[in-house]
């Protein structure tokens, strides 16, 4: 190191030494505030996969359900409509899966304001969840491995009482999940509750 780094190295030193340490930057909202967002495009095609998974385990055990019938009732050709039921079901149960996804995506929104959160769900019974700031003891962000492939996150607000003590928004983008746990969080050092 050369003497001028070193200088300005044992000013620093001694410029922190007694010091407080600065005010964090207050936080600003990550979006315009009081505006409805909606989740990241990328959870529909989550969703779907997570549904073709499931539809093909659904799918073997309905298989297998259908074979143990057909052999121990010994259908003989009517097992053959059996096999076509099977056949209707998986189809049927892959179709929802798919189209399932779009439905759901275009019914869920949330608005953050400066009060806290909004949270809209719901197609057929529709429900609106608002957590204020002020109720807020902790957040959590997590990720399950098919989320993190996607770059999707799941903001969890844990609040004072008991109905919707745990408020849980899925198919966020994890930096969005990040800033709105940022934000969400009670400022100042006083607790939430």
């Amino acid at each position: 190191m050369d003497e001028t780094s070193r200088a300005l190295t044992a000013e620093g030193d001694a410029a922190d030494v007694g010091q407080p340490a600065p005010e964090p930057p207050p936080r600003e909202p990550p979006f315009e505030p009081a505006t409805v967002r909606r989740l990241d495009p990328d959870f529909v095609p989550f969703q779907r996969v997570i549904g073709w998974i499931v539809t093909a385990v659904l799918s073997v055990g309905l298989l297998v359900v259908a074979a143990i019938v057909w052999l121990q009732a010994d259908l003989g050709l009517a097992g053959f409509l059996l096999l076509a039921g099977w056949l209707a079901a998986t189809l049927g149960i892959a179709w929802l899966f798919y189209a399932w996804p779009a439905v759901h995506y275009r019914h869920v929104s949330y608005v953050l304001d400066a009060e806290g959160i909004e949270i809209r769900t719901g197609v057929w019974w529709r429900q609106i969840i608002s957590v204020p700031r002020s109720r807020v003891q902790h957040i959590d962000v997590s990720q399950g491995p098919m989320e993190r492939s996607y770059g999707l996150g799941r903001l969890v607000v844990y609040t004072a009482g008991t109905n919707h003590s745990r408020v849980e928004l899925a198919g966020l983008s994890h930096p969005v999940a990040l800033a709105l746990r940022n934000y969400l969080l009670p400022r100042g050092s006083d607790d939430a509750v």
